[in-house]
């Protein structure tokens, strides 16, 4: 069954905290497993899980990993254990800004330059604690980095990671999302247009709530952006899929967000309620590696088929999905990504 067709959560955010920590089995690689002869992307790696992943990957004897951060020197120094750890690994480190559109067009002109990709993990976000239009694009900065420039690389990267072999199997593409893209509001969900009234400040930004909302309706649009992806690429070409890797401390996606006389306790709480970077990286390779085409389209919540949020199962859901995707096409229509999909759909 699909998260589409799944009745949405119950469960309190606290449950699903306790369930996450306490009664999920986390699910090691099994043994044997190998990537050799395999490349991987994934998306701000220097830091946090998508550096943990990027050793996982390397565990498991993985061949080419780039690691795609906005600092290269970060990158740099990220990379150094890593390459030392796996002399035989080919571990590169190339430069991706994703508030910056010719950034990703020129990532994704020097992917093509590979002979293969057969992973691309995209990591990459921001929880933006201030107000702050991207100048480069006119938008507001989570729904530019979490949505706008990851449809942007997701789109781009397709046909490449589409195999030349069929017989080689799919390529995959594994979008991080969050379980708070379950629980948004997303008050504006109505509005014509709708990308444009996600640069309206809404005056006050920069409380914990508020924060919180324009993060997890980003999330929410990502889930939006695989599952009609995912109806408009095959699965014999590439599954995409998307997992929540569980509340994981050491991401600092709260920031300076979390109330002043709440942040000396956070240190304290954090280990007894979220996961560590490994851990939460073990969900990426479940979702990137160990499931098949099951998972295309759907969310993966602590290796399991998970809902997703209540709206997109209505009709009124399915018009806002319709009016992003198309506002989305319009946005992006410099890349040329309907002639992508265009192209995924003609098998070209």
């Amino acid at each position: 069954m699909a998260s589409i067709d799944l009745p949405p959560f119950e469960d309190s955010i606290a449950k699903r905290l306790f369930k996450s920590k306490y009664q999920t089995t986390y699910k090691q690689p099994l043994p044997g497993t190998s990537l050799a002869g395999k490349c991987a992307i994934i998306t701000g790696s220097n830091i946090g899980i998508g550096l943990a992943a990027a050793k996982l990957f390397l565990d498991v004897h993985l061949s080419h990993l780039i690691m795609a951060v906005r600092s290269s020197k970060k990158g740099e120094e990220a990379a150094a254990p890593l390459r030392k750890a796996h002399p035989k690994a080919k571990v590169e480190v190339w430069t991706l800004d994703m508030l910056d559109y010719t950034s990703i067009q020129s990532f994704i002109d020097k992917c093509h330059s590979l002979p293969k990709i057969d992973f691309a993990i995209l990591n990459a976000g921001t929880r933006a604690n201030q107000w702050i239009i991207n100048p480069t694009t006119g938008h507001e900065t989570t729904i530019q980095v979490n949505y706008l420039s990851t449809a942007l690389l997701a789109i781009g990267l397709i046909p490449i990671l589409r195999p030349k072999d069929s017989s080689k199997g799919p390529g995959r593409l594994t979008i991080i999302g969050s379980g708070l893209g379950l629980e948004s509001i997303f008050e504006n969900r109505n509005a014509v247009p709708l990308l444009p009234s996600f640069d309206v400040n809404p005056g006050g930004y920069g409380s914990m709530a508020s924060v919180t909302e324009r993060y997890s309706v980003s999330k929410t649009l990502v889930l939006m952006l695989v599952y009609t992806l995912s109806k408009l690429v095959s699965s014999d070409d590439v599954i995409i899929n998307t997992v929540e890797p569980g509340l994981t401390r050491g991401t600092n996606l709260a920031g300076d967000s979390i109330p002043l006389l709440l942040r000396p306790i956070v240190p304290l709480v954090m280990p007894l309620i979220a996961r560590s970077p490994e851990q939460a990286a073990l969900t990426y390779y479940d979702a990137a590696v160990a499931k098949g085409k099951e998972s295309h389209g759907c969310l993966w919540y602590n290796w399991e088929f998970s809902p997703f949020h209540k709206m997109m199962s209505t009709p009124e859901g399915q018009k806002v999905m319709d009016r992003l995707w198309e506002e989305t096409m319009e946005e992006l229509e410099f890349a040329g990504v309907r002639e992508i999909v265009h192209s995924m759909q003609s098998g070209k």
